[in-house]
């Protein structure tokens, strides 16, 4: 279970990651034409889906993401705020695209860092922090009609890996510590930001040219 000096940690990452997550899952559900009812599904898809798995997952039941109303909250602000204010939050895209890689910096600690404490298995804990960091947007992605930006954007799941993997080392080693986290949200935000300024991809199949016979 979570100890009292990570707690605090923990419940910061998850409500920095809901509210993110739920502005870019609002976003999207504006995109494609959603009425109220429709954004709120898609930004609180987006904000709680993530957590709810790495719950499940772990067996921490009934999940946070719908038995702690600060999450629950968290998520129809997001959503409420992008009703309202998208033309502004579609403007400010390099913004939103910023907070997207935050959202996704703090899942994957946060969920390394959950299933770490749960004792969960050293590759077990870096899968729980992967999922946790992409399931919201993959769910979000499902529900709205399109392909799961995972599969098709510059470095999404890599990032959140690496946070992952620096989490559940330094539980191994026994150092983990607030420095520690921060400093792997830090880490994951930087190699996001990196790869969408510099527009890189993981390697996709060669194209061959030709007819087949």
């Amino acid at each position: 279970m979570l100890t009292p000096s990570y707690h605090s940690a923990q419940l910061a990452l998850d409500l920095a990651g809901v509210f993110v997550f739920a502005l870019s899952g609002g976003l999207v559900a504006v995109k494609k034409g959603f009425d109220l009812f429709g954004v709120l599904v898609l930004a609180v898809a987006a904000a709680l889906g993530g957590g709810i798995l790495r719950d499940v997952l772990i067996g921490d039941v009934p999940p946070v993401g719908i038995s702690d109303w600060r999450l629950l909250t968290a998520a129809a602000l997001g959503g409420l705020v992008t009703f309202v204010y998208h033309p502004g939050v579609e403007r400010i895209s390099r913004l939103v695209r910023a907070l997207d890689a935050v959202g996704l910096a703090a899942f994957a600690v946060a969920g390394s860092l959950k299933a770490v404490s749960f004792g969960v298995p050293p590759i077990a804990s870096v899968l729980v922090g992967v999922t946790t960091a992409v399931g919201g947007g993959v769910i979000r992605d499902l529900l709205a009609g399109q392909v799961p930006e995972v599969l098709r954007r510059e470095l999404y799941a890599v990032p959140a890996t690496v946070g992952s993997v620096v989490v559940v080392v330094a539980g191994e080693l026994g150092a983990l510590s607030d420095w520690v986290l921060w400093g792997a949200v830090a880490l994951v935000f930087g190699l996001r930001i990196v790869a969408v300024r510099l527009d890189l991809n993981a390697p996709r199949p060669l194209r061959t040219t030709g007819t087949s016979t």
